[in-house]
């Protein structure tokens, strides 16, 4: 029978030679190459003192947008949870009443949004599904604990400062595309 593939090959029962026998060579290679790596730049960085660029698309903690005016853009429509392959996502949505126009951007909004951080993938479908762009990825790294509590951040956590100095800027997480999309004010999605 032919085998298909090239990467087959053949034992030999060849005599080893003395030098292979008392393995010195091999011993001064992986010494040599211990010894040049020794000299060479080290990868490692002191981490408190000094830290790493992130690239620009980098998925890190998520954020609850706030419109101009500081409204919540979430209008707990549900397509970020029914988008989490991870089911990291639940919401509870509720009427908006007469005197919070200032506070919600549409008469629904989510009065508990969560998301369990110990399921999230950080895979960036949330903020694809959401049409009002409220939901982001950011460049934040989510902190470590030591307990399970901590890891699902309600609205609290999530929802941006209506501070617009403190505002999160995400408009490096969008295409292009979509930011000449947005300067369009005729559609109602920018308005």
């Amino acid at each position: 029978m032919q085998s298909l593939t090239d990467r087959s090959k053949i034992a030999s029962d060849k005599k080893m030679s003395f030098l292979e026998k008392i393995y010195l060579p091999a011993i001064a290679k992986g010494m040599a190459i211990t010894l040049k790596h020794f000299f060479k730049k080290k990868a490692t960085i002191s981490y408190p003192e000094q830290k790493r660029e992130f690239s620009e698309v980098y998925r890190g903690q998520h954020v609850l947008k706030r419109d101009d005016i500081g409204r919540e853009r979430c209008t707990a429509c549900g397509l970020c949870a029914v988008a989490c392959p991870a089911e990291a996502i639940t919401m509870i949505a509720a009427e908006r009443k007469p005197g919070e126009e200032n506070l919600y951007r549409e008469e629904k909004y989510a009065a508990v949004y969560e998301i369990n951080m110990l399921r999230c993938i950080f895979c960036g479908d949330c903020e694809e599904a959401c049409p009002k762009e409220a939901i982001f990825l950011t460049d934040r790294i989510v902190a470590s604990q030591y307990e399970r509590e901590p890891f699902i951040y309600g609205k609290d956590i999530l929802l941006e400062p209506l501070d617009i100095e403190k505002r999160i800027d995400i408009s490096k997480r969008q295409t292009e595309s979509v930011l000449k999309f947005k300067e369009n004010k005729r559609f109602a999605h920018n308005k």
